[in-house]
C-alpha cells in the first residue's frame, strides 16, 4: 500500500533527481525536454510558421536561446479567443559564472575570475566544494559552431575564507569585497598542471589563425580549465571557440531532517517551481483522454534571468510568451491544410484569449524560520510542508488580488491541496517575482505564489518534501478545472 508520505518522497526524489542533473538553466530547459518528449510532446521551432501544425488534442513545446521553455496542451474544444491557463516559472537562480578573460595567478596559485549573477548570499558561497557546468560552443571538422552542454562532476574550484588568526579585529562579522577577494583557487602554479594535455597541433584543423580577433581561449583561461572543459564535452581543446559556464556545489542535493522531510539543495529558487509547473502538466496529460471536451489551451512557460530582472531576449519582460499566445490565440488547431484564422482575418483573437486566460506566477516563498521569527509579519508565517503560499502585497510587488485567491481556493479544494499566505511586514523589503511583468505585457489576471523555503538565494537551501507533491498536484489540477472554475468568478 502506498502511503501518502511515501508518495510525497516519490515525487521529491523525482525533483532531487531533476536538480542535481539540472546546474544551468541550459540543463533545465534540457531536461524538461527530455521529460516533455517522453509524455509525448512534439518540439516546435519558434522560426518555423505553426499555421497547420498545431492541432486539437495534442500537445508541444519551444524553447529560446535553450534556457527558457514554453510547452503546452490545446483541448478538443478549443476555439479561437478562448482562455489560456499559464503557469509561470523561471530557469535561473543566483551564481557565479566565469568571466570572459578569467585567467588569474596569485601568490602561487592559479585562480579563476568570476562575476556575480543575481542577488546570492555570497557569504555560503565561501568554502564549499564547486565546480563548473553550461555551454560550450564548439566548431566541427565542417566549420559549423554548434552548443554542447557540459557538467564537470567533480570539485575543481573552491573561495577559501580568511583564518580568524589572522583577522582577529572581525568576531563574528563576515565581510569580503567581492571584486578582489572571491576569487576561486584551482590549483598551484607548476609545469605539470599549467600544461595543455593535448598541446600538440591539431592535424585536422586548417584554419588560418595568423588572425585573431579576441585572444585565443588558452590564452584567456587557464589552460588545464579548458582542458577540464574540452574532456566534459569530448572534443579536442582546438575545437572550443567561446562558452558560458557558471559555478555550482558539487555536493548533491539530498533528503535531510531526521524523518526525510526536508530537503537541503542549490536552486530550490526556483528549479522547484519549475520543474513542479513541468510535472503538473504533464500529470494533467498523462490520460490519453484529459484533452478531450476541454475548450482550454493549458501552458507552462519558464524564463531565463528572472533573478537580473528579466530584461533579455529571453526573459519574462520579453515578446516571447506575448508572442506564442498571439500565435495560439487565432489558431484552428486542426488539420495541416487548414490556415489560421488570424492570418486570413485580422481579429481581436489575441485580445480576447489574454482577458480570458490566467497565469500562476510560480515562485519561491520564505517560509517562517524559527531563529528569526520576528522578521516575519505575526500572522503570516508560512510553514515547510504545509502547501504552495499565496503572495499578495499591496504595492504590486507581486500581482495576487481577491479573485485569483477565490479561484485559487476552489480549485486547490480538487486535489484537497492546503494554501498558505504571506505578506511582508511593513518595515521591510519584498522581493518581486515575473508576475507583475507578463500580467503589465498581457493584461491577463494573476496570482503569485510558491512553496516555502528557508535561506533563499544561499548556495543550500532548505525546502519541504511535501511540498513538491502539493505543488504538482495543484498545477494539474488548476490545468484540469480552470475553465470550470474561472466561469464562476465574477470581474471585469
Amino acid at each position: 500500500m502506498v502511503t501518502r508520505m511515501s508518495k510525497a518522497k516519490a515525487y521529491a526524489s523525482d525533483f532531487i533527481a531533476f536538480v542535481n542533473a539540472s546546474p544551468t538553466p541550459y540543463h533545465v530547459v534540457d531536461n524538461a525536454k527530455k521529460l516533455l518528449t517522453a509524455a509525448g510532446f512534439v518540439e516546435l521551432k519558434e522560426r518555423d510558421s505553426w499555421v497547420g501544425s498545431v492541432e486539437k488534442g495534442k500537445k508541444y513545446f519551444c524553447t529560446r536561446n535553450s534556457s527558457s521553455i514554453i510547452a503546452f496542451g490545446v483541448g478538443t474544444n478549443w476555439v479561437p479567443g478562448n482562455g489560456i491557463s499559464i503557469v509561470g516559472s523561471h530557469t535561473d537562480s543566483p551564481t557565479l559564472r566565469i568571466k570572459p578573460v578569467s585567467k588569474y595567478n596569485a601568490e602561487g596559485f592559479l585562480q579563476v575570475g568570476v562575476e556575480t549573477y543575481g542577488g546570492g548570499l555570497w557569504h555560503t558561497w565561501f568554502d564549499r566544494d564547486l565546480s563548473v557546468a553550461g555551454r560550450v560552443y564548439v566548431e566541427t571538422q565542417e566549420g559549423n559552431l554548434v552548443p554542447k552542454l557540459i557538467k564537470i562532476n567533480k570539485p575543481i574550484l573552491r573561495i577559501p575564507t580568511l583564518a580568524i588568526h589572522l583577522d582577529p579585529g572581525s568576531g563574528n562579522k563576515f565581510e569580503f569585497n567581492k571584486e578582489t577577494q572571491m576569487f576561486p583557487i584551482a590549483g598551484l602554479v607548476e609545469e605539470m598542471i599549467n600544461k595543455l594535455e593535448d598541446s600538440q597541433p591539431d592535424e585536422t584543423d586548417k584554419r588560418d589563425v595568423s588572425f585573431q580577433s579576441i585572444k585565443a581561449m588558452q590564452e584567456r583561461h587557464q589552460p588545464k580549465l579548458i582542458s577540464l572543459i574540452a574532456g566534459a564535452a569530448g572534443v579536442p581543446i582546438s575545437s572550443i571557440r567561446d562558452f558560458e559556464l557558471i559555478l555550482f556545489d558539487s555536493n548533491p542535493s539530498t533528503f535531510g531532517g531526521m524523518s526525510d522531510e526536508f530537503i537541503f539543495s542549490q536552486r530550490l529558487d526556483n528549479q522547484m517551481m519549475t520543474y513542479s509547473a513541468i510535472r503538473g502538466l504533464i500529470d494533467s496529460v498523462q490520460d490519453p483522454k484529459a484533452l478531450e471536451g476541454n475548450e482550454c489551451i493549458r501552458l507552462i512557460s519558464c524564463f531565463d534571468h528572472e533573478e537580473i530582472g528579466s530584461e533579455s531576449a529571453q526573459g519574462a519582460r520579453s515578446n516571447f510568451l506575448p508572442s506564442i499566445v498571439k500565435r495560439l490565440s487565432g489558431l484552428t488547431g486542426v488539420a495541416a491544410t487548414d490556415i489560421s484564422v488570424a492570418a486570413a482575418n485580422p481579429t481581436t483573437f489575441y485580445e480576447e484569449t489574454c482577458n480570458k486566460s490566467f497565469l500562476l506566477s510560480a515562485d519561491m516563498a520564505h517560509g517562517v524560520h524559527p531563529n528569526y521569527a520576528s522578521k516575519y509579519e505575526s500572522n503570516h508565517k508560512p510553514l515547510l510542508n504545509k502547501g504552495p503560499v499565496i503572495k499578495v502585497n499591496a504595492n504590486q510587488r507581486y500581482s495576487t488580488n481577491s479573485p485569483g485567491i477565490l479561484l485559487l481556493e476552489e480549485i486547490a479544494k480538487y486535489e484537497q491541496v492546503p494554501l498558505q499566505l504571506i505578506v511582508v511586514r511593513n518595515d521591510s523589503s519584498c522581493g518581486s517575482t515575473i508576475g507583475p511583468a507578463l500580467a503589465s505585457l498581457l493584461g491577463t489576471r494573476t496570482l503569485d505564489l510558491g512553496n516555502p523555503q528557508l535561506s533563499m538565494h544561499s548556495i543550500r537551501e532548505t525546502g519541504g518534501t511535501a511540498d513538491v507533491e502539493l505543488a504538482c498536484k495543484l498545477f494539474a489540477s488548476y490545468f484540469n478545472y480552470y475553465h470550470d472554475v474561472q466561469e464562476k468568478i465574477f470581474v471585469d
